[in-house]
């Protein structure tokens, strides 16, 4: 299944690499900054028919166009067609096909494709986690050492004084940080040792279901702000850092 999977998200991957003028064909969603583009529909649209066709009986999880929510129950694809979609209006670069596939609540295969550096990420439940076909494995050093990133939950203006003051104290304990855009590429940052906290205090499965395994399956502990398992079935917070780095964060309220 995941080898049909990734032949479906490279191709549609193209669909972004020759969007013409993405920003001419936003439109806006619930939300402060929250849009969407006729290409996001498209790749969508496409990754639906190519994955039903892998797995008729499985429900489908979409960001756009109202599809299925997800009950827990057998098998669903959890899809987010563009990760990134304002990076992506802005010519950004920094965007990404995200499919999971989940089963009985679990997901148990993640793929991310990021188009433009053709970096594919990929997972299998128990399986590791594995970058254009290497071994991946998240940072193993302390806060202090590591790089942090975050996303903003832009759509959600009640949150920006909680994140911001979560990202300065972080800023403190940590070597530096940063904020991409695209909460799918961050949890595989992670995953490749690149960061070694990722946080955002809202974001909806489709966001972390397939960026989430492949983390994990990296060697990175992955919940939600408090550490509780994250929810495949509605939005929640995402925490996601190398097991030393987890730790260190969860001593910092502590130590005051």
């Amino acid at each position: 299944m995941i080898d049909e999977i990734i032949k479906a998200v490279k191709k549609n991957g193209d669909i972004l690499l020759f969007a013409q003028d993405p920003a001419g064909s936003a439109s806006s969603k619930e939300g402060r900054a929250n849009y969407v583009t006729k290409y996001d529909v498209a790749v969508q649209q496409s990754l639906q028919e190519a994955l039903l066709k892998i797995m008729p009986e499985a429900a489908f999880v979409g960001e756009e166009c109202g599809c299925q929510a997800y009950n827990g129950k057998g098998w669903a694809f959890i899809v987010d067609p563009i990760d990134g979609t304002t990076n992506f209006m802005k010519n950004f670069r920094h965007s990404c096909l995200s499919v999971a596939a989940a089963k009985d609540g679990e997901v148990v295969i993640g793929v991310v494709y990021n188009p433009y550096t053709k970096e594919l990420f990929r997972a299998i439940k128990d399986g590791g986690a594995f970058l254009n076909n290497e071994p991946i494995h998240a940072a193993a050093g302390h806060l202090a050492e590591e790089l942090v990133t975050f996303g903003t939950s832009p759509y959600y203006e009640e949150l920006i004084d909680q994140t911001f003051e979560t990202a300065k104290k972080l800023h403190r304990a940590s070597l530096d940080v940063r904020r991409s855009g695209s909460a799918a590429l961050d949890l595989c940052d992670i995953a490749a040792g690149r960061s070694g906290l990722f946080f955002e205090y809202r974001l909806q499965p489709w966001d972390f279901a397939a960026g989430s395994l492949i983390a994990s399956e990296a060697g990175a502990l992955v919940g939600q702000m408090d550490g509780s398992p994250l929810q495949l079935g509605c939005a929640c917070s995402v925490l996601a850092a190398g097991p030393q780095a987890w730790e260190d964060y969860f001593s910092l309220d502590a130590e005051k």
